[in-house]
Formats: structure tokens, sequence, C-alpha cells
């Protein structure tokens, strides 16, 4: 008891001596800042949490965003034994045993182990092998966590094992929240002290940290514990103060990694598409960070002959001659060199607007979003997993070798870094420069929407697609037509949530299941029996996969509040406008929206009934004449009643209520045929309550008896109906 005693007491006093950025990190998901893409109510890995199945997984992303905090509230979460390693000062001897220590715990425990490694990145090759076997037989269930990109650092085989997530840099709201609650928590933070920050001062913190919590937390630390109480027992920390606990931002450049690649790329991209300022923000980036002169000069002398060619042989004249003046001169005059280079390939010769790349430079120390755009990026290893280089449009396919589209970062767009003067070969080229420049500034609006980030990817699923095909292979071809027609070009992100209703809901919720695994489908059915029909098609599919099945809209009310859709859709009869309350329903379904959620709704209803098939069939059919004037009696009475049941219009006017702004609506008609037999005499005669009603006002029961025999001596016959299909697109305003 001592011991234990004795053990908590040293425990404690380590806790107490940790810096702030230890001390203040979340234990639970309610606590995490940010990650939102990822963690968000619905999202996949915060499913996986909660359900304690999160496999193998591979956290991604920038310093101090939350990989090993994450880690460690998966840790909280978990019945198995968590056990960590840092890869900076682990080997193999360790790996071993940890492996052997997880073998006892599964041998005499039954007890799984989760083996969290920090920087994995830095285990070399033969250190990431020796984990393969324990990985691949489920003895170890790894968590790696690393900053460098792990298409290029991490091991394939260990890669297509485990399930990759992207951390972002934490937004400006995350920080002040932070830094807020390091301010006022009494047990971890500053909250037993009397603290005060100005705005200026917070926002110089904040805006320096540039995402990264853990610089936040140490500058704070830095000037909470350096400034002294005033007569008044305040901490009173001002900008000068900020400004000395926190002085430089870090820009995130690996020379042998993601961003050396990420950006040659973007540079290159923008020498090819005639874009001066964007390639010179780059070449500024390039420089700021470090990267080797000779090394930009050797891709402009590539892009010079490949992307300029012949269209003008001085460019590699002049990239040669800038390079051999540059190891003449050197750094710092040598950067007129390199601007000179850059220029002449974009669009323009040697000349004193080189000064514009000092613009650029100060650009690169002091704005805060710098992030390549998705579709510059560098494709070559993660092109499937994040879209790396997708949508990036390839200006020698276009017209004059020149397309719009965007080459600065998202809020970097209208910045103008050369200023070609009036005179000389710029003069001549200045009016086209000011037109491309308008041209890219309104291609980028676009961007966003074009090339979606894309966070995490995740190894192939086969039981997953052999489902899916399972699932396909069940259904007709004509609702499979429908099925492609009601989610024809939607944009997915792997991190959407789809709500799916209507008749045949499975149907509609298999291109969501194949398409959002990391968001998540949700599916409304009709009652406990439709529930337990539609629960047995989807038990094959691992319970982290499966759709949630709610028994009614009703059941909405269950889910959390912070669970909301990206997308809403499927497919709705005549009979579902007229048997629940649209108001009750859409309104409910509307609450649980993100501004910009995607509607797809397929309305189908039929244009010709059975009665009106009827009266089309017996044309040709000799009849006695009561039967055929009670066929065409009814086949008028059931088409004003069709008419009467069809509530789109009502329908349409509720969303618009609700705030769904209604693009399109695509309507098509759909010629079939109905085998009469004493199914559909039933379904018809018996079976629509409403339906049926209506013929008790109109029809005596003798006349009701006489159209089951008509119907009856047509058995084995075809019936023909028509189906009108409408599909309302939509998004909310």
């Amino acid at each position: 008891m001592d011991e234990d005693l004795f053990s908590y007491n040293i425990k404690k006093q380590l806790q107490s001596n940790a810096p702030l950025a230890d001390r203040m990190r979340p234990k639970t998901l309610e606590e995490f800042v940010g990650q939102g893409a990822i963690l968000a109510e619905g999202r996949l890995l915060r499913r996986a949490i909660a359900a304690d199945r999160v496999g193998n997984l591979l956290l991604h992303g920038p310093p101090g965003v939350g990989k090993t905090t994450l880690a460690r509230i998966i840790a909280g979460h978990t019945r198995s034994h968590f056990a960590s390693l840092n890869a900076v000062l682990a080997g193999v001897k360790d790996l071993r045993e940890e492996v052997t220590l997880a073998q006892q715990r599964l041998e005499r425990n039954r007890l799984r182990t989760i083996l969290f490694i920090d920087e994995v990145h830095r285990f070399n090759s033969a250190q990431q092998d020796a984990l393969l076997p324990w990985v691949e037989n489920g003895t170890l269930t790894l968590i790696g966590a690393t900053t460098e990109n792990p298409y290029f650092e991490v091991n394939k085989a260990l890669l297509s094992r485990s399930r990759l997530f992207r951390l972002q840099s934490l937004e400006t709201s995350d920080l002040h929240r932070l830094l807020l609650r390091a301010i006022t928590d009494r047990d971890s933070g500053y909250g037993c002290r009397e603290i005060e920050v100005t705005d200026s001062a917070a926002n110089h913190l904040i805006d320096v940290a540039n995402g990264d919590a853990r610089i936040l937390l140490n500058a704070l630390e830095l000037a909470v514990e350096s400034t002294a109480p005033n007569e008044r027992g305040l901490i009173y920390i001002d900008l000068s103060i900020a400004e000395e606990s926190i002085q430089e931002r870090a820009i995130l450049y690996d020379k042998q990694g993601d961003a050396h690649f990420d950006t040659i790329s973007a540079f290159i991209k923008s020498l090819r598409g005639s874009d001066a300022d964007a390639a010179m923000f780059w070449l500024a980036r390039m420089v700021e960070a470090g990267e080797n002169p000779r090394f930009i000069f050797r891709r402009m002398l590539i892009a010079a002959a490949e992307d300029v060619g012949l269209a003008d042989p001085q460019a590699v004249v002049v990239v040669e001659a800038c390079a051999s003046a540059f190891e003449r001169i050197g750094l710092p005059e040598g950067l007129y060199l390199l601007t000179e280079a850059a220029l002449y390939l974009a669009c323009a010769e040697k000349s004193n607007s080189a000064q514009g790349f000092f613009e650029a430079l100060c650009t690169v120390r002091n704005a805060q979003k710098q992030d390549v755009p998705i579709h510059l990026k560098d494709g070559n290893r993660d092109r499937e997993a994040f879209g790396h280089g997708v949508g990036y449009k390839y200006p020698h396919a276009f017209q004059e070798h020149w397309v719009a589209q965007q080459y600065l970062p998202d809020a970097l767009q209208g910045e103008v870094y050369w200023k070609p003067g009036g005179s000389g070969w710029e003069g001549l080229r200045r009016s086209k420069m000011l037109e491309r420049r308008a041209a890219q500034f309104a291609a980028s609006a676009l961007s966003v929407q074009e090339h979606p980030f894309l966070l995490s990817s995740s190894p192939g699923i086969p039981h997953m697609e052999r489902w899916l095909r399972r699932q396909l292979s069940l259904n007709g071809e004509r609702l499979h037509y429908l099925r492609q027609r009601l989610w024809a070009k939607v944009s997915w992100k792997r991190s959407d949530r789809v709500l799916v209703f209507g008749e045949g809901t499975a149907l509609w919720s298999l291109d969501p299941l194949r398409e959002v695994p990391e968001g998540g489908v949700m599916i409304v059915c009709r009652g406990e029996e439709e529930k337990t029909r539609l629960s047995a098609q989807f038990d094959l599919l691992d319970s982290v996969l499966q759709p949630q099945i709610l028994t009614g809209i009703d059941d909405l009310s269950d889910i959390p509040k912070e669970h909301k859709f990206e997308w809403v859709g499927g497919r709705l009869t005549y009979q579902d406008l007229n048997n629940f309350d649209v108001d009750q329903a859409w309104s409910a379904i509307s609450r649980r929206c993100l501004d910009k959620s995607g509607l797809r709704v397929l309305l189908s209803y039929p244009t010709i009934g059975i009665a009106m098939g009827l009266l089309e069939l017996t044309k040709k059919i000799e009849l006695d004449p009561g039967s055929r004037d009670l066929i065409l009696r009814l086949s008028k009475h059931e088409e004003a009643w069709l008419k009467s049941c069809m509530k789109r219009e009502v329908f349409l006017g509720k969303l618009k209520y609700l705030g769904w702004n209604i693009i399109n609506i695509e309507e098509w008609q759909e010629d079939l045929s109905l085998e009469i037999d004493g199914y559909l005499e039933k379904r018809w005669l018996d079976c629509n309550e409403a339906y049926r009603k209506s013929l008790d006002k109109d029809l005596l029961s003798s006349e009701i008896e006489i159209l089951r025999g008509v119907v009856r001596g047509l058995y084995g016959s075809r019936l023909p109906q028509k189906l009108t299909h409408q599909l309302i697109l939509g998004s909310m305003a």
C-alpha cells in the first residue's frame, strides 16, 4: 500500500511539473478540439472508437494537431491493453518484447493489445517488417502517428493493412478555444491565477502558432511564467510580451517528403500554366524553406525544354545563363537570377519586375494559409487515397496551350506579385496577362467544389464489394437504371453522411455505402417488420460499416443533434406522399441537414392505372357491352383518383418552405407491363384501402364482382402500364 501511495505521489508530482501543452491534453472525445471532418458525430472514426473497433490506424498530419492525444483517447475507450512506443527511442528488441507480452495476454486472458507507435516513420524498413506478421495475425492492433506522408515513409505492406486518417492544422477558432481553456482550467491550466491576455496578444499567439496547438500552449506558458504579477496580483500579457514569447512562424517543409514534391510540382505546373504570380510564390516558399537553388535551376532547365521548347528557344539559354551566373554570385543577390529565370519561363523575359519576388517572400513569412491546392499536388504516391493531382487541367490540351484554373492557395487568390511594365516584350503581353489573371481568379471560385480534399483512406474491403455485387444482382435491370439516375453525378466525399428513405431503401443505399465509408449511411424504413428484413440483408457487413437503421422519422430525435447529413435521398411513391405526414417528416429531416446539403428525391407515380390498362388491353377483345361500359367508367374514375393522389406541388412547396433550393426537376416516363394474376387482382381490388373506399362510393358490389370475372378471364395476359418519374435535385439554402 505504501509503495502504491508513493508511486501515486510521484505520478502526481510529474504531472504537475509537466509542460502546459502536456497537462492540457484532452482526455475524452468531447474535450477534443478540431478535426470535425473525421471525428464529428456519425463519422466512421467516431463510430469505430465508440464500438471499440478501430482496427489498425495510421494518423497522419502536421505537428500539434492531436495525433498522440487521439491515440490516448482511443486507449481510454478500448477494452484492450494499451501499450506505446516512441520510434525515435525504440528498436526491434522493444518490438519483440511487446509482441511477447501481447501473445501472453491473448493466450492467458484472451485480452487484445493495441500498440501505439509515435513517430512511426522513424522506424526503418526492417523495423516495420518486424511488425508485419503480428499485425497480420491479429496479435497486435497498430496505431501509428506520423508527421510524414505514410505513402512515402511507411512500408506498403503495413500501409495496406491499415486505415489512414489525415489530421489538419487547427483552425483559428479551435486555437481560441484552447487558449481560453488553458487560462481558465483550474486543474491543468492557469485557472488558479489571475491572468489577462489582451485581444491583440491572443491574436498574435494564434496567428504565429499557424494551426499548431503545442506551439500556442508553449508560448502561453512562457509568457505567463516569465511575467511577474503586478501590485494587484494580475499577470497582464500584452502584445509586446506575446511577440517576445513567440517570434517566428514555422514553415512546414520536408526536403525529402511530401511538401518537397508537392511544392516543386506546384512550381512547375505554375510555370507551365503561364501564371507568373503563382510561380513566384512557390519559388519564394522553396527559398525560405532552404531548398537547394541548384535543384530549382535543374527543374527549370527541364521545364524550359519540356514546356517552353521551340516556342521560345531562348528559354534554355536564359535559364542556363542565370544558373551559371548564380554560381558566381551566390546568395542573397542570386535570388534575382532565380526569379528572372522563373519569370521568363512563365511568360516574361529578364526585367526589373523581379522585385516582386520579395513581395512573395513577405507573403510566405506572414500568410497563415499556404496549403498547396489539391489539384497541384504531386499525385505519384497518393493520388488514389487523397486525390492529389485530381482535377489538374493540362494546359497543352487546350487552345493556345493555356486554361484558366487556380494555381495560388485559396487564401491568396487575387494577390499580384509580378507587375509587368508597359514597354518592350512585357508591354506587348501586358493586356493578355491582365485577361488571364481575371480568368484565373474566376476559375478559383469553383476549385473547392471541383477538387474535394480527402481526409482519410483505407485498404480495400473485399467482402464489402462482394456484398454490394450480390445486392445488385438481386434487383432487376429497370430498378438499377432508376438507382443510377437517382445518384448520377453526385460528387461524393468519403466523409459525407447520407440519409436514405423511401420504397426499397436497401437498393437506394448501395451507392452511398460504397462511396462514403468514413461518413456513414442512415436508413429510415417503414416500421419494425421492414427494419428486421433490412437488418438481415446488412448483417453480412462488418458492424462498423453497416448503415444505421431507423424504424421511422421519429427515431431521428434519438440521434445526437451534432449528427448532420451532407446528402438526403431516396424514392417516394404517390402512396408515400399520402400515407405519412409530409410536414412532420421533412421538418425533422431538414433540421438535420447542413448548409449546402444535397437533395435527391425520385418521385414515381402511375400515369396509367390498372383500370386504364384494362381498357387499353380489352380494345381488341370481345366483351359484353355492360362489362366494357363498366371498365370505361372505372378508368375515368381511376384517372381522377390518381390526379387527386399526386401531391407533388404540395410536396415541393413544403421543401421550399423548409429552406431547400430546388435546382432542377428531371422528368421521364417508363412503359412497362404486368402479368395479370391473382396477386394483381388482390392488390387492385382489395389491398389499397383508400382506392377501395373510392370504388365503394361509385360501384355496386355486384359490379366489382363483374370486374373480378373480367380480370380472371385475362390471367396470363400482360397489362400495359406507364409510370412517370420525376427526379428532384436540390440543396439546402
